[in-house]
């Protein structure tokens, strides 16, 4: 049974510590990223013009990755403080503590190479895609489509297929995490 305790101020105040900071931070990181991998993004692609889409995608992805990168990085810092093992044993995957870092790892490079380097290929080819569209007078999948338009639409879906893989990378190795400091705990300690 859970030890009952009474709320005041002091209790209240004594939750803002580094287990429950990163347990909040977690917590917002994985919401954040099904949000943005199966929910959002499916229903602005059914619901708006594929031009705006892609213009609401280009605003708000460098935001939810700039996000991603910081919560990730906090976490792996306060995970490797928490478990100096990590330091000394970061060739052994098989271990827990380990493997854990390896997935914050994960999330911080696949998120980063998103927001660096995929991310603005992926927007500059589809912002040149929509110019042509406009030049030729025609969608850039209709029948009779400049050659030009067939290598911007075999660049953007080979982009395109790169940032979703690296952004469902990120949420297997939350997930993965999730799962692990659900059934182990964090263990996180306190900073201070």
């Amino acid at each position: 049974m859970a030890k009952v305790s009474t709320l005041s101020w002091s209790s209240f105040l004594s939750l803002f510590n580094a287990q429950g900071l990163y347990q909040v931070g977690y917590a917002w990181l994985f919401g954040m990223t099904l949000w943005v991998t199966f929910i959002g993004g499916t229903i602005a692609f059914k619901t708006l013009p594929r031009q705006q889409f892609g213009t609401l995608q280009h605003r708000t992805f460098p935001i939810y990755f700039v996000i991603s990168i910081a919560l990730s990085s906090g976490l792996l810092g306060l995970w490797t403080y928490s478990h100096p093992k990590v330091l000394t044993h970061y060739l052994d995957a098989t271990d827990g503590d380990v493997a854990q870092a390896y997935a914050l790892v994960a999330v911080v490079l696949s998120q980063a190479a998103n927001h660096f380097v995929i991310g603005p290929l992926t927007s500059k080819t589809m912002f040149k895609r929509h110019r042509l569209e406009k030049e030729e007078g025609k969608a850039y999948n209709e029948p009779g489509v400049s050659e030009q338009m067939k290598a911007l639409n075999k660049t953007f879906a080979q982009l395109h297929g790169v940032s979703s893989l690296a952004n469902l990378t990120a949420f297997l190795a939350l997930l993965f995490h999730g799962l692990w400091i659900g059934n182990t705990g964090a263990g996180i300690k306190s900073v201070l």
